[in-house]
Formats: C-alpha cells, structure tokens, sequence
C-alpha cells in the first residue's frame, strides 16, 4: 500500500494556504459581497474534504478500534451484533431537549410521553483499559414529568434469518448510573400480524449485565418472522444520568433436551 508522505514543498504550501485563510477570516467583515459570496463557497468545499479526513482519522488512530466487533459471545453462536452508536462515531452525536421518537443514528430511537423534555442523549467515546466498545451512549435526565422512558434498539435483517423458537437470545451491556434505578429489556418479535414479547430485568447488581430470551415459551411463527427490536425501559428516571458502555447481542441454538 503506497503512502502519502508530505514533501517540503508540500509543507511550505500549507503554510501560505493557512495564512491566505486565517487573513481571509479577518477581513470577512470588510470585503465586498462578491468576494464574500466565493470565499464562502471555497471554504465550504475544502470543510467537506477536511472533515471527511477527520472523520477517517479518529476513527483510525482512537482507541479501542473503531468499527470493533469483539466481544465474548457464547459457544454456537450463530449471529452476534453491537450497534453502530456503540461501534463507530455519529455525525450527530448528540442532542438535548429531546423529543420523542427521536434517533441518535439510525438504530436507536427515545420513546416517552413527557410535557417538556428535560432529556439529553451524548454518544461518548470509551478510553477506559476496561472498555472493548469504541464508544458508549450517556443519557442524562433532569426533571421528568412522564410515565415512560424508553430506548429503542432495531436489530439488523440478520437477526431476523432463520429466527426458531429453538434458539435463545442474549443481550449483554455495561451500564453505569448515578443513582440506582430499574431497567427492563423487551424483546419484540414481530411475525405476520403478531408481535411476540418477552421481558427481562436487568440485574444490575451483578458485574456481567446479561439477560436471556429463551423463545421455546414463545408463540413464535418461525415462518413469519419479519422484524425484530428490543426495548430498554428505565423506571424511576428522573435526576439521574446514565451511560451504557456498551451493548451487544447474539444468539444460539439452545442444546437439546
């Protein structure tokens, strides 16, 4: 692979473009419109090529790895998964006031029913020794005058092949919080013109944070199975800030009885 090494002529050039730059900058208030208006538009396309090298170079050079996928999954697993929020960085990464139905990228959506939306999401970027996820997810709640918070996470069209009611699902996170609270995992199976669900606590008193969805006690149609999504409801959330490190899921056949 050949590699871009900087000459001096380079470097020397460079350097006369951020000072034609940082001049342009200081007479932006001064110049004519028409010198203004092609100013603007040169600086608006060099910002594109910059912030795409940006964009490329935090992902490389961070840690852990950008895009990481690594995660302990169990013995058999036939589909594993962390979302992108937890893999690679958003070019939104973050909003406040938020309002429901909102999503940060384009797997997790805020669900909730309050008047006014004292709620803020931030994705983060990990760089804890402990940390195998690139990046987390901080949700900070101030006052909170509703009846439900929730995170909504759509799973992939993988998760949905092959989908037997023989199989058992896992999802595992790290989570930390300023004051204690009550999280529930909902997973959503929508087959036909049913949706099957099945709730999980958290226990978040232990170290490893995992919940299993064991789908033999489910109503599942196996040949119908087309969506699937789980939710994370928080109860008691208010003046509360909560981080999940990270969040993954897999699934397995379950042995045979």
């Amino acid at each position: 692979m050949a590699e871009n090494k900087i000459s001096l002529l380079e470097r020397l050039s460079h350097k006369r473009t951020m000072r034609r730059w940082a001049r342009a900058a200081r007479n932006a208030g001064n110049v004519n419109l028409h010198t203004l208006r092609q100013l603007r538009n040169s600086a608006r396309l060099m910002r594109a090529h910059i912030d795409r090298l940006i964009h490329t170079a935090d992902e490389r050079l961070a840690l852990p790895v950008i895009g990481s996928t690594r995660f302990a999954k169990p013995h058999n697993s036939d589909w594993a998964w962390r979302p992108e929020l937890w893999r690679g960085p958003l070019h939104r990464p973050g909003m406040s006031s938020v309002q429901t139905k909102s999503m940060l990228g384009s797997e997790v959506t805020l669900f909730h029913d309050c008047k006014l939306s004292e709620l803020t999401l931030r994705q983060l970027r990990n760089t804890r020794e402990e940390d195998i996820a690139p990046y987390g997810l901080r949700m900070d709640v101030f006052s909170f005058d509703g009846s439900f918070l929730s995170l909504v996470v759509d799973l992939p069209e993988a998760a949905a092949e092959g989908l037997r009611r023989t199989h058992l699902v896992r999802m595992s996170c790290i989570v930390e919080m300023e004051k204690p609270l009550e999280i529930f995992a909902r997973l959503n199976i929508k087959h036909g013109p049913n949706t099957e669900q099945i709730v999980r606590e958290l226990p978040l008193h232990e170290e490893d944070i995992v919940v299993e969805f064991d789908l033999a006690y489910s109503n599942l149609n196996e040949k119908r199975v087309e969506k699937v999504w789980v939710d994370l409801i928080f109860e008691g959330p208010e003046m509360n800030q909560v981080i999940l490190r990270d969040l993954t899921f897999s699934r397995r056949p379950r042995a045979a009885l």
